[in-house]
This record gives C-alpha cells, sequence and structure tokens, in this order.
C-alpha cells in the first residue's frame, strides 16, 4: 500500500507557502524582539536616573498631589522624622469645605517612602478630595531622628491629629483617619492613647495579630522562627551602624513572590514596553524610593509585634510603663479592610485581634465600640492602596459611609457592597452605581476565616526562643559587631544591596549604557512592532508562561518545606519545656476572662438605660420607633439612612437636629430596645405627649424603612402595634406629595 501524505496541521499548513510565511514572521518577531529588547533596556536605564534623582532630592513622597508642610516632627521636643502636610487640590477636584470631616492618610514606614496612599489621582487622597473633604498626608524622611523611638514617632502623630482638630473646629465629624499597611498598627497606637482626638479609622491591609493565618497559606509568619527570632533585625542595624536599612524588608517582601520579582515584572515591561513605560516608571519610583529606621525601631517593631504579637494581646506598653496599648480604649467606629489576594496581610492577620480583645459581640457592645469589616474576593497586597478600582469601589463607598458606619449600634458588622440594578428601589436615595449594606455578625464568623488557633501556640515558643537568642546576641556579639562597623562600612552595605544595585547599576553611571539610549532613540524612530496573532509571539508567551508557573512550583515546594520545619521545631514538646514553657503555659492569649471590673461596667450601663426608658426627647422616641421597626432585620441598609439625612437637611433650621445629636439618639436607643423591648415601646407616650407629634413620627419612620421597599408583613404588624400604643385611630400611612 503506498504511503499516504500526513494530515495538515496547524504548524505546518497545507499552503505550499507556509514556510514563507514562516519566514516572514520569523523575521517580523526577530526585529521585534531585538527592538523591544532595546526599549527595555532603556526604560531600566531611566528607572536607575530616576532612582539616583530620587535620591539626590531628598526622596520626597510620590504624591501627585501638592502640599503644604503643616508640622514638622523633626523640631518637636523629642524629634522624629514625620511631618504633616496639607494636600492642596488641584483643577480637577472641587474645593474642599472647611465644615466637612477631615481626612488622614498614614502611609507605612516598612523599607519604603511615604506616598502609596496618593500617588494616583484615583486613590485614598483623592477620593477625599473628590468629595470635597479637607485631606492630610503624614509623611516621614529617609533618615530617622539621633534617638527615635517608636514612642517618639507615636507622639508625633498625636501632635499631628490634635493639630488636625485645632484647624477644623467647626467640621461635622472628627477626622476620618487611614493606616495603610503597617501604618495600621501605628494608627491603632494613636488611636488608643488618644481616643478623644480621632475619628473612624480604616485599617487598610494592615497586619494586627501577626501569628495568625491558615496552614498552607501563609508562610510569612514562619520566617521570624526560622531565623531564630528577633537578634538578625539587631545585627543589621548594627551593621548599619545604628540604623536598620529597609532594603532587607523590601527583599523580604520580594521573596514572598519570586515569579513576579525574578521574571513577570521584567517580563511584562518588555513584552509591553510600548505601552508600559510610564505605568512601570511610576510605581518603581515608591518602590525603589529605600528609607532607614534606627536600631531601636526595628527591634521595638519585631520583639513587640513581628514575634511578640504584643498588640492584640494588649500588652505593649510605654517605655515608662504607665501607659498600656488597649484596643478597647478606641471610642471611634474601626473599619477593616483586607483581601483573601492579600499574602502579606492576610485577612487572618488583619481580623484575629477582635476575638484577641472580645470573647462576644455582647462585649463590643457593652463597650460601645462599633467595627466593621471588608473582604475583597482576590486584589492583592499592594492593590489595596494602588488599584484605581478598589480607590473608587471599597475605598469610596466606606468614605461616604462613615456618617453611617457612626449611626450603627454598637456591635460587630461586615460590609457587603454591591452593584446597582436599574430594578432596585430606592435607587433614588443612592449616589453612584455601589450600595453599600452592613450585616451583623459575631465572633464566630471571623475564627471561622481561620482554620483554628491552636497553630498559635508555637509562636510563643518562638517569642520565648527569640528572647533567649536576641540576650545572647546583645551580651556577646553586639559589643563586638559595633566595634568593627563605622558610617564608611553601612554606606558601603547599603549601596551594594541588591535592591539599590539593581537601579544605579543601569543608570547612566553605567558607561556600558550609554549606547542603550542612543539606540533606543533609533528604535522608537524606526519601531516595528510584530502582529498580536504572530506564531512566535504566541510561543513568546506560551513560554513566559512555564517559566512563571516552574518558579510558582518552586516557591511552594520552599513554603512547604519551612512550613513543615518551623512545625518540626516549635511544636516539639521538649523545645517548649526548655525554653520554660509548659502545657499549661501555652494558648493562655485571648480576651480576658470576666472581672468584676467588667461586672461593674454592666451593671452600670444597664442603670444608665434603666433611666432612659421613661424619658428623653422627642428624637429619642423617633429613633426607638424606628429601630423598633427594623430590629428583625439582618442588614443595614444606606437607602434608609440617606433618605433619613435628606428629611433632616429639608426641615426648618430652627428644629433641624445636629447630625451628632441623631447618632447619639439612635445609639442611645439601641441599648434601650436590647434591654427590654415592650417596656422600651410602652413607655413612648411619655416621651411624646402631643398627638400630632405622634403622628408625624410614625409617618417619617414608615417613610424611611420604605426606603428599601415594600415593607415586610412583621415590619407592618410592628407598625400597628406603634399605632395602638400611640393611640392613633388608623394605621398611619406616608402622606402623598403635594
Amino acid at each position: 500500500m503506498a504511503n499516504k501524505a500526513p494530515p495538515p496541521s496547524a504548524s505546518f499548513p497545507s499552503s505550499p507557502l507556509w514556510a514563507m510565511q514562516a519566514a516572514q514572521a520569523a523575521a517580523e518577531y526577530g526585529i521585534d524582539a531585538w527592538q523591544r529588547s532595546i526599549l527595555t533596556m532603556d526604560v531600566l536605564r531611566e528607572r536607575g536616573n530616576q532612582y539616583l534623582e530620587h535620591t539626590k532630592s531628598g526622596k520626597p513622597p510620590v504624591l501627585v498631589f501638592d502640599y503644604d508642610t503643616v508640622l514638622d516632627a523633626r523640631d518637636f521636643p523629642k524629634p522624629a522624622n514625620y511631618a504633616l502636610v496639607r494636600i492642596k487640590p488641584d483643577a480637577s477636584h472641587a474645593k474642599t469645605d472647611a465644615k466637612k470631616r477631615p481626612f488622614v492618610v498614614i502611609d507605612p514606614r516598612a523599607g519604603h517612602g511615604p506616598g502609596i496612599g496618593g500617588f494616583k489621582m484615583d486613590s485614598e487622597i483623592g477620593i477625599a478630595l473628590q468629595h470635597g473633604h479637607p485631606c492630610y498626608f503624614v509623611m516621614f524622611f529617609p533618615y530617622p531622628m539621633p534617638g527615635q523611638t517608636i514612642e517618639s514617632v507615636c507622639a508625633a502623630e498625636i501632635a499631628f491629629m490634635k493639630k488636625v482638630n485645632e484647624l477644623h473646629p467647626d467640621a461635622d465629624g472628627k477626622p476620618f483617619v487611614i493606616g495603610n499597611c503597617q501604618g495600621g498598627w501605628a494608627l491603632i497606637m494613636l488611636a488608643a492613647l488618644a481616643p478623644q482626638h480621632v475619628g473612624p479609622l480604616l485599617l487598610a491591609g494592615s497586619p494586627v495579630s501577626y501569628w495568625a493565618g491558615v496552614e498552607g497559606k501563609n508562610p510569612m509568619r514562619y520566617s521570624g522562627g526560622l531565623l531564630g527570632g528577633t537578634w538578625l533585625a539587631s545585627l543589621a542595624g548594627d551593621l548599619g551602624h545604628g540604623k536598620f536599612d529597609g532594603a532587607y524588608l523590601v527583599n523580604n517582601f520580594e521573596g514572598l513572590n519570586p515569579a513576579n520579582t525574578y521574571w513577570s515584572k521584567l517580563y511584562n515591561l518588555y513584552a509591553q514596553v510600548d505601552t508600559e513605560r510610564e505605568r512601570f516608571l511610576e510605581f518603581e519610583k515608591w518602590w525603589g524610593g529605600l528609607f532607614l529606621m534606627n536600631k531601636e525601631e526595628m527591634e521595638w517593631i519585631t520583639k513587640n509585634l513581628f514575634v511578640g504579637n504584643k498588640l492584640s494581646a494588649g500588652e505593649v506598653e510605654s517605655f515608662d510603663g504607665k501607659h498600656r496599648v488597649d484596643i478597647r480604649n478606641i471610642r471611634t467606629p474601626i473599619v477593616v479592610f483586607a483581601s483573601w489576594g492579600d499574602n502579606i496581610t492576610p485577612p487572618q492577620q488583619a481580623l484575629n485581634w477582635i476575638p484577641d480583645a472580645y470573647a462576644s459581640v455582647d462585649e463590643i457592645r457593652l463597650n460601645e465600640q462599633t467595627i466593621v469589616y471588608c473582604l475583597h474576593e482576590k486584589i492583592g497586597h499592594l492593590g489595596i492602596f494602588v488599584s484605581a478600582g478598589v480607590a473608587k469601589r471599597e475605598t469610596s463607598e466606606l468614605a461616604s459611609a462613615l456618617d453611617l458606619i457612626e449611626t450603627l449600634p454598637p456591635g460587630l458588622y461586615e460590609a457587603v457592597i454591591q452593584d446597582t440594578q436599574p430594578d432596585m428601589p430606592g435607587l433614588a436615595y443612592l449616589e453612584g452605581r455601589y450600595l453599600i449594606q452592613f450585616v451583623p455578625r459575631t465572633i464566630e464568623d471571623i475564627l471561622a476565616f481561620d482554620d483554628g488557633r491552636e497553630d498559635e501556640k508555637a509562636f510563643e515558643v518562638v517569642d520565648r526562643v527569640a528572647q533567649i537568642n536576641q540576650g545572647l546576641y546583645d551580651t556577646f556579639a553586639s559589643p563586638l559587631v559595633k566595634a568593627m562597623s563605622s558610617e564608611t562600612s553601612a554606606e558601603l552595605s547599603r549601596a551594594t544591596n541588591p535592591s539599590r544595585m539593581e537601579r544605579w547599576g543601569f543608570s547612566n553611571l553605567n558607561p556600558w549604557m550609554f549606547w542603550v539610549q542612543a539606540m533606543a532613540e533609533n528604535v522608537r524612530a524606526n519601531r516595528r512592532a510584530a502582529a498580536p496573532d504572530n506564531p512566535f509571539t504566541k510561543a513568546e508567551r506560551e513560554v513566559s508562561g512555564r517559566i512563571e508557573q516552574s518558579l510558582d512550583r518552586v516557591r511552594d515546594a520552599k513554603d512547604a518545606m519551612s512550613e513543615r520545619m518551623f512545625k518540626a521545631i516549635y511544636e516539639a514538646p521538649w523545645l517548649a519545656a526548655a525554653v520554660g514553657l509548659g502545657a499549661d503555659a501555652l494558648g493562655r492569649r485571648g480576651p480576658p476572662s470576666a472581672t468584676w471590673e467588667q461586672d461593674e461596667l454592666k451593671r452600670l450601663k444597664r442603670q444608665e438605660i434603666e433611666s432612659q426608658f421613661e424619658s428623653g426627647s422627642v428624637l429619642d422616641a423617633w429613633a426607638r420607633m424606628l429601630l423598633y421597626v427594623r430590629r428583625e432585620e439582618n442588614v443595614v441598609d444606606e437607602r434608609p439612612y440617606n433618605l433619613m439625612r435628606r428629611m433632616i437637611d429639608e426641615m426648618d433650621p430652627e428644629h433641624r437636629p445636629a447630625l451628632a445629636a441623631v447618632k447619639a439618639a439612635i445609639k442611645r436607643q439601641a441599648f434601650v430596645l436590647a434591654l427590654d423591648e415592650e417596656r422600651a415601646i410602652a413607655a413612648l407616650p411619655a416621651l411624646v405627649p402631643e398627638m400630632h407629634l405622634r403622628r408625624k413620627g410614625v409617618e417619617a419612620a414608615r417613610k424611611v424603612a420604605g426606603a428599601r421597599g415594600k415593607l415586610s408583613a412583621h415590619q407592618e404588624e410592628r407598625f400597628r402595634r406603634l399605632a395602638s400604643v400611640l393611640s392613633l385611630d388608623a394605621p398611619v400611612r406616608p402622606r402623598r406629595a403635594a
């Protein structure tokens, strides 16, 4: 039988011209690939020059907004390298209103310089300006002040908040303060020590419970134990002649995702060099702006946070021992924004401080605290701060709902943001394309995000081992390292750090880069990009994907090995016993047990509420009516609140209640109803003796309750109950507009 010709395939087209087409595609790809290589090298050259220029100029914040300095903490009695600046809106933003609540953004001091909260127009700062709020930014400088400590930094930030309040005495609320990443724990300390100076807090991607995480998913938490504790931070500080190089922290971050660090970031630039240049340089200006800390600052952070995890346990004390940082001292709402795609601050580390501080939601309510959390499905750590989508959706909605959050009865809530639909009731009471709702949650809901907390016992052993190793290092090694270190050796070490070398090494300081600039100009003038469907371009992308997958597999294998090694060492009973931790000493952390102080607090609170059943204003009565009708709802909606605000704004100024009074009345009546609902409703006639005010109040309550759509049968029954108690002759219906 004669041999048959093989069937045509995608790789070998049946056309006799396939060889010529393949050769043409190869030639096009070859020219394109070569040109992209030159252009990529030129962008890296620009990055290096940008790094040198930024360094020479003192590494100012990478903000896209102009600003004026308000306070410079370098001039304080206890100086710190921090400053408070006021953001100046540009022509694209409305003029700020001094009577609106000021916004304050605290950026993380975690190796990089300040500015991530506002290096785009669509950012935290941009959102504040778009809504007309005065906006302030807490920045810092590249070099710490001599003798600077975390305590002096905290004192400076308290002074900043006091100043913001002084500048806005007539504002409609205390400042809304945003703490990004490591700026979050700084914000918690600030708010716990000076609660009178702050309004609502937003902890964006902020780690507070450092031991938390899920097995197999959060390997970064094991690094402290595998490195022997905190002594390496002290070593780095001694080698830096008393200063800790932030580049070490950046190197740690980059090690979490080697595929991106060593391949994807540069390949994406190479593959899209015609369009990626500006975005790449913009981000790299911040990412390459490496700052320093004093050795004492980094030691405090590692001992109390990274390894010790003392903040969520309420064990952080001031240097003089007179003050303890207790999260329960915070008197304003706390909003937590985290993401399931964040491998640096997973939701467990952002949220587990809640069960550490409170055993139940009842304790949260008793403390008159409101805690709200919002979880993103997939955005990465940096995306929380730099993503325009996050800024326009989560950041904007949470900022717009601040007054509603302050009105929420004390408790724990999840903020759920959803797109509006054309047939959604109450669209007239919404601004923009999103609806935000607040769903009551429990401590058990927070704990369900974790796979149990038994694994945190091993970190108590890590903490004890770290203390021993730190003592050994301080006694025997530190004096020797300090004797060998000098400012010259420290500067040389910093200059040769890979995070810096990869920048200045490709700058114009390198004579081999001069030809790149001239050739890049010629390439741009004669650019010949290959077609997107070029088979060799497709093959390039396929190879890139395979390389990325391989690096991911290497990372996963390394992380799994690290986890197994950590557990083998620190979960061993012999090690716990060797460092003086028996089985009964492990796992003691958690919310404080009931004490006579808590019992007394409950008694006093009940006594306070008892006095409010039969007394109060017409506003109290109306708040009681509204809460009673919607008490069985499992969600708090912004539509009724927005309608309520409009109704208040339309009132006669002489009789219009202040917004603060409305918030206080709603919170007060939430407690009254929780204690004894029947008694609270039966007492309404005593609060509103006038019949016309009763009818008017019920009408207003019905209108607000109906902002979400048709009332449920349960709500209708409650309105009938109100009408009966208040002796209204017929069920109250909303009056038709004239």
